[in-house]
């Protein structure tokens, strides 16, 4: 009887398993956005390559402007003919429509917002997911009596060979290698025998 039962909850067991794989597999969507470039390649071509550009620069009728500030500061004022596509909703459907159209009719997207550093996060996401045609606008946007000022700012180029130092912590990671444990020999240890008090002489 005993057998009997552990049978039947094997079997229901596998059933529920074999059903949750089911579904599993029925429900299952590709995610929307896959990374066309791994970070080390990314990393290596940003580095090499100059992907700022100048407000003097924009004159070029292939290049269209990106605001990736929020739509309060966008409406306070913007560069002219700027699109706005705030950078937390970067990736909706609606918005990377946008890049696909510009990546399809050659046109470059030139990302810019408060400071350069603003757009570092925008730039690495869209360039990784396969938008190579993305710039960055080396300016500093602020305010003087509700009037937009838009200073150039000047990107100092990093004297360091960084595609090195990628390829160095690579070759790091790879190796493996071998540590000594060194054990240091037990302590001896040396008893002391207590002497033990004398009576105290005299007393009442």
């Amino acid at each position: 009887m005993k057998e009997l039962e552990k049978t039947k909850r094997i079997s229901i067991a596998a059933t529920l398993f074999i059903l949750a794989v089911i579904i599993g597999l029925l429900t299952y969507k590709r995610p929307k956005n896959v990374y066309a470039i791994n970070t080390k390649d990314t990393l290596e071509k940003i580095t090499s390559e100059n992907y700022y550009l100048t407000l003097e620069e924009l004159k070029n009728p292939d290049y269209v402007l990106i605001d990736i500030r929020n739509q309060y500061e966008f409406e306070k004022g913007h560069l002219e003919n700027a699109i706005n596509i705030y950078a937390s909703e970067i990736l909706s459907d609606d918005n990377t429509n946008v890049f696909d159209e510009l990546k399809e009719s050659k046109k470059t997207a030139v990302l810019y917002g408060n400071n350069p550093q603003e757009v570092n996060a925008s730039f690495l996401i869209l360039y990784q997911l396969g938008y190579d045609n993305i710039k960055l606008l080396a300016i500093e946007n602020s305010y003087l009596q509700n009037k937009l000022i838009s200073k150039k700012v000047v990107i100092e180029k990093s004297e360091a060979d960084v595609t090195a130092f990628i390829n160095e912590s690579v070759k790091k990671a790879n190796t493996v290698e071998t540590v000594k444990v060194v054990v240091a020999p037990p302590k001896k240890v040396i008893t002391v025998e207590k002497k033990k008090k004398a009576a105290a002489e005299g007393g009442c």
